[in-house]
């Protein structure tokens, strides 16, 4: 067997990433980057691995339903391994483009051999031959049953689809699960206090990547995945980071030479962004509960030659009693469900309940109460998550006003763009924001802003 550290093929690449993710609460971004930069893959092999691991993930409910009418037991009571190699197998007949059918059924049959025995060998290679001769089954009527539609035509959650629907209506619901399905843009923030944006663009060009401006003064919209190594991400000039989260910093507006706090920094994007935005002039205290990600943090300032940044171990909960009054501002980028970054991340969807909403909600009034304590007079308070679900934004902030009087809402400031490709950013509130992956083409986000009085 090819050892698991080394995949040979782009499949086992493929199956090492969705085995591991299947097994572990994992950020299969990051299993992805990892597992092809110990492979010796080409370009086109990498590229296939991508393909694999995103279309399985994007349509596993559409997967499961083709594959399901073909078994003699239920898919769920398959060995765990069996069902990732099913779902790359149905992928690269429904999904994938230019795969021939009986390469993606005899590949799927080899790694059956490897992962599981002649007898799951066989059922593989049965099944994904009457796929592959007869296609998948109908979807539910569409006017009988909308939701089941778009719950197999799209691959979300059903609850999910309902919440949106309910919301924004069907078409909106529809719009924003298809541009989930869809490839995130492969951004990049310019790390302003070593090079300009255009400089990190002419340093691509050169380098034979496709890379242009993008919509705010530090963003480079790079062509392709971030699958490869960029020596540009290597020497410090820039990082990867979403133009949402960008906006988030350009809404703390931090002071050149002020006290900055970002109560919630691992892994330090927008710590390092907001030193970058003060000129590398005054204070960011980078506050996180977890010792291991503030190291990975402080190095990762001191490479993109952050000096104004301190890490600090520090519960953001105790920000007021432990700093009371010192900064003139402070963000609460909180822990949340992630459902804004679906499309970045399509395990989450699959990993995400509806239940867990309310506790991810707590949780964030409790961080949001206790850095509240940290801003002075007259200074800043920005919350934000990369959720779309009223529980972890609007409502987190509705409540804070109304148990803490002294703050109050804070128009959006002019660092902090009112709009993003042409469509609008606001929210109901002054300084409240929605970014949406339909509508401004970046992660889901909410952000607030709000100061002391």
């Amino acid at each position: 067997m090819t050892s698991r550290h080394h995949p040979a093929t782009a499949r086992e690449a493929a199956f090492a990433v969705l085995a591991r993710a299947e097994a572990a609460d994992a950020f299969v971004s990051v299993l992805l980057f990892h597992t092809l930069e110990r492979s010796h893959l080409g370009p086109a092999d990498r590229a296939l691995a991508t393909a694999i691991v995103f279309g399985v993930l994007r349509h596993r409910a559409r997967l499961d339903h083709a594959l399901a009418p073909l078994l003699r037991r239920p898919f769920s009571e398959l060995p765990a391994a069996i069902r990732t190699i099913l779902r790359m197998g149905a992928a690269q007949l429904l999904v994938l483009e230019r795969v021939p059918a009986a390469v993606a059924v005899s590949a799927s049959v080899e790694l059956a051999r490897r992962y599981g025995h002649a007898g799951t060998a066989r059922l593989v290679n049965a099944v994904l031959r009457r796929l592959a001769a007869e296609g998948p089954p109908a979807l539910p009527d569409r006017a009988a049953d909308p939701l089941g539609f778009l719950a197999l035509q799209y691959s979300h959650p059903r609850w999910l689809l309902a919440r949106w629907a309910a919301r924004w209506g069907a078409t909106e619901a529809e719009a924003l699960a298809a541009a989930n399905n869809r490839p995130a843009p492969s951004t990049l923030r310019a790390n302003t206090l070593r090079a300009s944006r255009d400089a990190v663009v002419a340093a691509l060009r050169a380098r034979g990547v496709d890379a242009d401006a993008g919509r705010l003064p530090e963003s480079v919209r790079v062509a392709g995945s971030l699958t490869d190594r960029l020596p540009v991400i290597d020497d410090g000039l820039a990082v990867v980071q979403d133009e949402a989260a960008m906006l988030v910093a350009r809404a703390v507006a931090p002071p050149v030479g002020g006290v900055v706090i970002d109560a919630c920094a691992a892994p330090g994007g927008k710590a390092t962004h907001l030193a970058a935005l003060m000129g590398d002039r005054g204070r960011v205290l980078a506050c996180d509960v977890h010792p291991r990600k503030l190291e990975a943090l402080a190095h990762r300032a001191a490479a993109l030659g952050v000096r104004c940044l301190e890490a600090h171990h520090l519960d953001a909960r105790e920000l007021g009693a432990r700093v009371p009054g010192v900064a003139d501002a402070v963000l609460v980028d909180a822990p949340c469900s992630g459902l804004g970054t679906i499309r970045r991340r399509p395990e989450i969807r699959w990993r995400a309940a509806e239940a867990d909403l309310a506790r991810h909600a707590a949780a964030q009034a409790a961080l949001l109460a206790g850095a509240a304590g940290a801003v002075r007079p007259g200074g800043v308070l920005v919350y934000s998550v990369c959720s779309l679900e009223p529980e972890e934004g609007p409502r987190v902030v509705e409540a804070f006003l109304t148990a803490h009087p002294g703050f109050v809402r804070d128009p959006l400031p002019e660092e902090c763009p009112r709009d993003l490709g042409g469509r609008s950013i606001a929210g109901d509130h002054p300084g409240e924001a929605w970014l949406l992956p339909h509508r401004h083409d970046t992660d889901g986000f909410y952000l607030a802003r709000v100061r002391r009085a």
